[in-house]
């Protein structure tokens, strides 16, 4: 290779390099904890490689973290024996930001200055935290050699600009030295005192000894706070530690600290998110850190919880985790399963305790991640029994989408007589609030739970029944209420019903004109107050999954129904007038047109809501005369 070999920044670096030279003049000290991270998975890397793989070089050399200052060539440097870096790691490792480009670190960024929030939190969210020494630095120089037994050393060095250079280099054993030339105002990285503050700022978890300078003692507390006592951990270490290992700003919702010896022995510390992973500035891959031993050996495992649970974050440390497991791919053994159960377990009754006992806390998670616990019932269904007290739904008793009761509440003040739990799926809380479904349960105070949500229509794929009660879905056509709850006493005087041969005119007209868009069409005896309603004969949930389809901009089906009209209403009234005097009046089709689309309207299945426009200004045309 020749000596200092040339190489340009990729594009997307070459804007973050100009930003982070350039425009960032505060929050300068997280470059510290950036470069310490790196260097404490370096380490962990290495400590793996140590316990699975005989053959890595430097085997006996302590793991550590080393910074330490030259005041008189304005020089910082962090050095670790670690896993290390070959030539083309540098490269690849140094050379691309392998996830985000810096576009949305640039957005993350001026969203957050307008805000005139701290950036801190922004940076390390998009794979440019080695990047942010150059805040501090005007060159870097990153000297590395390889675990592996014959790999020699070789130096990384950029100035900030446009390019960066790799050449051959010494160093005696195995890791990485990262050697920062300080910009003129930054030379307070030369003070001590600083550092330390930066440390125990940021890194006191770091399990390995972080030294400074000449000291012997290490600056950091090498604890790993998932394995203290819960009394000696405070609400803000517990705070910062979620902070540094998700990259969130916020505080989290909920924390789960927990420890046991039987049936195996582990520690863990769980967070639930303040947002969700699509609200953040980038979004979280799902998993814990899974340890064996106080050794990093996955860093996002989806094996220790369900997926509907894997919005949860944090830290799992097994005693009993057998070592040779591949650190990218855990195998599933038996103590994973018992890991995951009890994990799981916890989880749930946590939710559970919180619902009970914090009910502002558990509708701020489940306002979140509602949506991950419902599909629980599909994806998990031998879970079912302790999901279902977690969910929450808006009803005709709530005067706000987010006005929820549980199965429990909804059971506890059903009506009299009343064996099922019914719900009305659509779209959003104010048209299902007008749904001409609901109206035989008003008249009879029946409560009915409101399904708005699109996962709701997912759940009713797992979920029939609560606790031995049927779901009911108040379109199903077969619903009886005559012996459920009790007539409202404000109810008005129910007008006289069309005759039974006017009726049937009626009704078969409408069947001529409607044709094969509805499966026929009869009397409506649960309706009310509305002329017409659509009705399911198949009470199969998953006629709903349209909606997710919908959703998913899938290809889809709407469902045929029948369609029910009430012939005490006002309009079939006039309509069958209209009809008797004129039979062949093309307002009387227009009419049967509008009624029709006007409930498929309702039920949030129309096609093409603005079709219906000009038919309508030919009505009010009519109706104005």
């Amino acid at each position: 290779m020749t000596a200092g070999e040339q190489f340009t920044f990729k594009a997307e670096i070459q804007q973050l390099l100009n930003i982070l030279v350039h425009s960032l003049y505060t929050d300068r000290d997280i470059f510290l904890r950036e470069l310490i991270s790196n260097a404490s998975d370096a380490l962990n890397r290495v400590k793996f490689e140590q316990l699975t793989n005989t053959n890595v070089a430097d085997p006996d050399i302590d793991l550590y973290i080393e910074i330490e200052t030259d005041a008189d060539a304005g020089t910082l440097t962090i050095s670790d024996t670690g896993i290390g870096m070959t030539r083309d790691d540098l490269i690849n490792n140094l050379g691309v930001i392998a996830q985000s480009g810096a576009k949305a670190f640039v957005e993350a960024l001026k969203a957050r200055q307008e805000a005139n929030s701290a950036t801190t939190d922004v940076i390390g969210q998009f794979g440019v935290g080695f990047y942010s020494v150059f805040m501090v630095a005007d060159k870097v120089r990153v000297i590395s050699r390889s675990y592996h037994p014959e790999a020699t050393a070789f130096a990384w060095e950029s100035d900030g600009s446009d390019t960066f250079t790799i050449e051959a280099a010494e160093r005696d054993t195995r890791g990485t030295t990262v050697v920062i030339t300080l910009k003129e105002d930054a030379k307070e990285y030369l003070e001590a005192f600083k550092l330390k503050q930066i440390i125990h700022h940021h890194s006191d978890y770091i399990t390995f000894p972080i030294y400074v300078g000449e000291e012997e003692e290490p600056t950091n507390k090498q604890t790993a706070i998932w394995r203290s006592d819960p009394k000696s951990v405070s609400d803000d270490d517990y705070a910062d530690f979620y902070k540094s290992l998700t990259y969130d700003f916020e505080n989290p919702l909920h924390r789960i600290h927990m420890r046991a010896d039987t049936p195996l022995q582990f520690y863990a510390l769980l967070y639930i998110p303040s947002r969700s992973s699509r609200e953040m500035l980038i979004a979280r891959e799902p998993g814990l850190q899974l340890y064996a031993r106080k050794v990093l050996i996955q860093e996002r495992t989806t094996d220790l919880l369900p997926d509907y649970l894997q919005f949860v974050t944090g830290v799992v440390d097994s005693e009993d985790l057998p070592l040779s497991v591949s650190r990218e791919s855990v195998q599933a053994t038996r103590v994973m399963a018992a890991l995951k159960k009890t994990l799981t377990t916890k989880v749930l009754t946590e939710l559970k305790r919180m619902m009970k006992n914090k009910p502002d806390e558990y509708h701020a998670v489940f306002e979140r991640f509602g949506r991950f616990i419902k599909q629980g019932v599909v994806v998990n269904p031998a879970d079912t029994p302790e999901i279902e007290p977690l969910l929450l739904f808006p009803s005709t008793k709530s005067e706000s989408p987010d006005q929820w009761v549980s199965f429990a509440d909804y059971l506890d003040r059903a009506a009299e007589n009343q064996q099922d739990i019914y719900y009305v799926v659509g779209d959003d809380f104010t048209s299902v609030a007008r749904s001409p479904h609901l109206d035989a349960f008003h008249k009879r105070g029946i409560e009915v739970l409101y399904f708005i949500d699109p996962a709701d229509a997912v759940m009713l794929m797992g979920l029939r029944e609560v606790n031995g009660h049927a779901l009911r879905n108040v379109d199903e056509a077969d619903i009886d209420l005559s012996s459920v709850g009790t007539p409202q006493e404000d109810q008005a005087e129910e007008a006289e019903p069309l005759q039974a041969d006017t009726f049937t005119t009626l009704r078969d007209r409408f069947a001529e004109v409607l044709g094969e868009r509805v499966k026929g069409v009869r009397e409506g005896k649960n309706l009310v107050d509305s002329p017409a309603r659509l009705v399911s004969e198949d009470a199969n949930p998953g006629r709903n999954m349209f909606r997710i389809n919908r959703l998913l901009d899938r290809e889809y089906e709407l469902p045929i129904k029948t369609l029910e009209i009430n012939p005490r209403h006002p309009l079939m009234h006039n309509l069958s007038a209209k009809l008797a005097a004129a039979p062949d009046d093309p307002l009387v089709t227009a009419v049967i047109e509008q009624v029709f689309e006007t409930a498929l309207l309702q039920d949030g299945i129309h096609p093409d809501p603005a079709s219906m426009a000009e038919r309508l200004v030919m009505l009010m045309q009519a109706a104005t005369k």
